[in-house]
This record gives C-alpha cells, sequence and structure tokens, in this order.
C-alpha cells in the first residue's frame, strides 16, 4: 500500500563556493597559478591591479549596480541572481598574477629545456638499418610501441598478437613475432625489449666479450636466477662447482648491469619538475619568521570598464532588452569576481594558519634542523589548534612544499605517530626510522642484521619496540630482510 507523508530532515550540504574554496587550498603554488592565468580569460570583469591607481572598494561597487533597475521601478540586484548558474564547473572564474607578484631580483621562472627524440622514436630510428617487408615493420614498430620507460615489455606476445590482428589487421604467428622481438632486442640500449630482469641482464652480457667471469654470470642467470636473487652464495658454489672468487667475480659483472635500460634515456629527455615552495622559513636573530611564496597573493580588483558600463546603464534614459541582458551579465560577472578575490584572500589566511601552528609545534626542528627534535605530531593536532576540520590540514599539508635553512620539505613529512620510550615520554616514530635506518646502515654487510637483533639493540637505545613494528619500520623505509642485505 502507498503512502504519502511530509517529512522535516536537516542535512549540511556544501556550497558551490565553498567546494571551490576548498579546490583552491589543495593547490600547490604552480597550479593555483595556471588556475589563475586560465580562469581569468572566462572573466573579464577582473584585472590586475594597477599600483597607480587607487584602491577599489567592493562596498563602492556594490552601491553603484545595485540600484540600477530596467524598468525604472523594479530594482535588480545580486539576489534575483542563482548564484550556482555561474560558479558552475563550465563558468568558474579565475585570475592572472600580475608581474610585478616578482621582484627584479627573483629567479628566470620560465627555464629553458633541452628537446629531442622520445626514447620510441629513438628505437623506431634505429630500425631503418635493418632490411624488413611493410608487414615485419608495422610489427617492429608496434612491439616498440609496447616498451615502457624502463625498457621492458610488460605484455604477454599472446595479447600482442590479438592487438595486431584488431588494430593492424595483421595475422602472424607467435613465432615469428618471438623472431621480430629478437631483432628489437639487439637495439641500444643493450637491454632494451627484454620481457623480464632475467631476460635484460641476459641481452647485456651476451653483447660482452666472452670471459670466464661473463660465462659464470649468464650460466648464474640462465640456470641459477633464483638462488641468485635470494642471495643463497652456498647453493650457487654447490651447483656451479666455481670457488668463491669465480662467484665474487660473477656477480660483480652482473651488478655492473643496468636494471632499467630505457631508465637514462627517459630521465635526461623528460621535464624536470621544479618545485616551488609554498612557504618560506627563516631564522632571524634566533626566532622564526614565516613567509607565503608571493605567487599565491596576486593582486586583483574589479574591472574600472565593467564598473563604468553599469554607470552608462545606469545615465542612460532608454533601456533596450538588450542592455537589460547585459547588464545581467556583468553583474554575474562581478558578483563572481568579488567571491573570487575573497576566496583568494581566504586561502592565503587559511595557508598561513596552518603553517604557523605546524611551525610552532615543530619549533624545536626548524631551529636546529636535527631531526630528532621532531615531535609526534597528527592532522588533529593541528586542527584543534587552529580550530578546523582535520580535512583542510590535510589539503594543506598533502600538497605544499616548505623552503627551510634544511632544504625543501613537503609538509606532510612532519606529521608522524608517536610512541614512549623506556623514559615514558612521548617520540616521533620518524625519529626511530631515522635511529633503525642508521643502524642498518651501519652494520656489518656480510652478517646483517635480522629484526629480532634490530629489535634488541633499539631496546637498548631505549625504545622497546616488537619484532614486527621493526619489519613495519623497516618495510615502509624500503629495506630488505637481512638474507637481501648480504655482501658476498
Amino acid at each position: 500500500m502507498l503512502k504519502q507523508g511530509l517529512q522535516f530532515k536537516l542535512s549540511q550540504k556544501l556550497s558551490p563556493q565553498q567546494i571551490q574554496l576548498m579546490k583552491l587550498i589543495q593547490l600547490p603554488t604552480q597550479e593555483f597559478e595556471q588556475r589563475l592565468k586560465q580562469e581569468l580569460e572566462e572573466n573579464p570583469a577582473l584585472e590586475i591591479k594597477d599600483e597607480s591607481a587607487d584602491d577599489f572598494e567592493n562596498s563602492q561597487l556594490t552601491d553603484s549596480y545595485d540600484e540600477y533597475d530596467d524598468s525604472g521601478n523594479e530594482s535588480i540586484n545580486t539576489e534575483d541572481i542563482n548564484i550556482d548558474e555561474y560558479l558552475s564547473d563550465d563558468e568558474i572564474p579565475n585570475y592572472k598574477t600580475q608581474a610585478n607578484n616578482y621582484s627584479s631580483d627573483d629567479e628566470e621562472r620560465d627555464i629553458p629545456f633541452a628537446s629531442g627524440p622520445s626514447f620510441t622514436q629513438h628505437l623506431k630510428n634505429q630500425m631503418n638499418t635493418y632490411r624488413l617487408t611493410e608487414e615485419e615493420k608495422t610489427i617492429t614498430d608496434f612491439l616498440i610501441g609496447s616498451i615502457d620507460d624502463s625498457g621492458y615489455i610488460r605484455r604477454d606476445l599472446v595479447d600482442i598478437l590479438d592487438d595486431l590482428a584488431f588494430t593492424e589487421n595483421i595475422s602472424t604467428t607467435e613465432k615469428e613475432l618471438e623472431r621480430l622481438l629478437k631483432i628489437v632486442q639487439q637495439l641500444d640500449p643493450a637491454g632494451v625489449g627484454a620481457r623480464d630482469l632475467r631476460e635484460c641482464l641476459l641481452l647485456q652480457l651476451r653483447r660482452k666479450d666472452e670471459k670466464p667471469c661473463i660465462n659464470h654470470a649468464v650460466d648464474i642467470l640462465e640456470n641459477g636466477f633464483e638462488q641468485f636473487v635470494k642471495k643463497h652464495y652456498n647453493k650457487l658454489l654447490q651447483k656451479f662447482h666455481i670457488t668463491e672468487e669465480e662467484l665474487k667475480e660473477a656477480i660483480k659483472q652482473i651488478e655492473r648491469l643496468n636494471p632499467k635500460p630505457g631508465g637514462s634515456f627517459v630521465g635526461n629527455s623528460k621535464v624536470t619538475e621544479q618545485i616551488v615552495p609554498d612557504f618560506t622559513i627563516r631564522i632571524v636573530e634566533g626566532e622564526l619568521e614565516l613567509t607565503l611564496n608571493s605567487r599565491n597573493a596576486p593582486e586583483l580588483h574589479i574591472s574600472n570598464e565593467y564598473n563604468n558600463l553599469m554607470h552608462g546603464y545606469k545615465d542612460s534614459t532608454e533601456k533596450s532588452k538588450s542592455q537589460r541582458e547585459a547588464v545581467m551579465f556583468i553583474k554575474h560577472k562581478l558578483d563572481a569576481a568579488k567571491w573570487f578575490i575573497d576566496a583568494i584572500k581566504q586561502r592565503q589566511q587559511t595557508l598561513l594558519l596552518n603553517m604557523n601552528a605546524i611551525m610552532q609545534h615543530q619549533k624545536e626542528y626548524f631551529l636546529t634542523g636535527d631531526e630528532r627534535k621532531l615531535k609526534p605530531m597528527i592532522l588533529k593536532d593541528i586542527a584543534d589548534v587552529i580550530e578546523m576540520d582535520v580535512s583542510t590540514v590535510s589539503r594543506v599539508a598533502s600538497s605544499k612544499y616548505v623552503a627551510t635553512p634544511y632544504g625543501t620539505k613537503l609538509i606532510k613529512e612532519f606529521f608522524s605517530e608517536s610512541m614512549k620510550n623506556v623514559q615514558g615520554e612521548d617520540v616521533s616514530t620518524r625519529e626511530i626510522k631515522n635511529i633503525l635506518e642508521t643502524v642498518i646502515k651501519e652494520e656489518d654487510k656480510k652478517k646483517p642484521l635480522t629484526d629480532d637483533r634490530l629489535a634488541l639493540i633499539l631496546k637498548e637505545k631505549g625504545y622497546p619496540i616488537a619484532r614486527r613494528t621493526i619489519a613495519k619500520y623497516r618495510e615502509q623505509l624500503d629495506i630488505p630482510v637481512a638474507r637481501l642485505r648480504k655482501i658476498f
């Protein structure tokens, strides 16, 4: 049986302005600049502030255009406008930062990069030295296109066969594809086109001159790869009937090989990512000084031209339908511009408020640079201090960098959980990880320390930690188990 009824319900919902503000807060400096540059083109009511002009008063603007009417009796005000219509994803206004945000002694913002052929094109150019049929050339080009930045083909040949049939209308056999792959694997850099690490290393070794140590290395990779990877050296000695010295020489040859043959070429041709710190912390007369990157504080104002258009509409005696439509469009843009200017100011205040709280919490570290001075700190600690939501702190911490006297750091690196030492004091897990990393670096690589032994050493240093916690921290530091750290 169907029933109808009324129900009252309270719910919290973010307005479009709040959503856009959260997005603005999350943007790092470079993306923020791009956003402003793009959005300035979409809202002609915004201009870069001219230092020689008088400051624009928003109250004057409100007075000037809220009084305009299109009939002589009916007022046009901003309450008649649906904000969603001009704050939608299709028409969000943005701004462009002004050139005088940079002082004359600032670094160049435009960095030239050398351009060259891509890794794929580099390989295809080498194929021109081979005599191939049109079909063979199409297949080898397809194989080269399947090579990733590391230099590997990570797909099964059966899958490549299917793709060739569907996309290139070429029907061939797996045996023929294997033959053409062998040709691709002859290209430089050595090892390119391999399907796994073992094949990559073997391709490089087979290009070297024959020597006993090279032959032993090839034999080990072909017939004892699993024992080699797990560093079961005694098993290798027994299996291949070689001396310790011969095994050392063979391992030395393998260690000289490049496990990612495409990495060197791709790394040199890629545009280097430039990190622009969002904040700067300096030590001035023994005190910390925090500044926000000036590129996050554009000087913007409402276009005087648009303001003049509104005055012209007010003063005109005849108000046509097209004029009324034009003035409504202008009002949309002016309202959006005023809101966005406020949003940028709120963004600046939020960023400074968050970073200042973090700086004060980690004051000892910023004054000394000693990572052992880092205090345990979670997002809620900062959120409670600044009386904001944890999600806001997370947005600031996850994507922003700060320039310190000790280097440029990602802000989220200052956050860590806490543990208690033998004195019952709260210490940062990052401090414990640093100590663990130092202990492992200083260990005897011929007899690396097990997790049980590491737990005992840290306990002696005043950090009672279980073996499983040691294993967790070691994995987070990307440090292998003791057996894989062993050097023969």
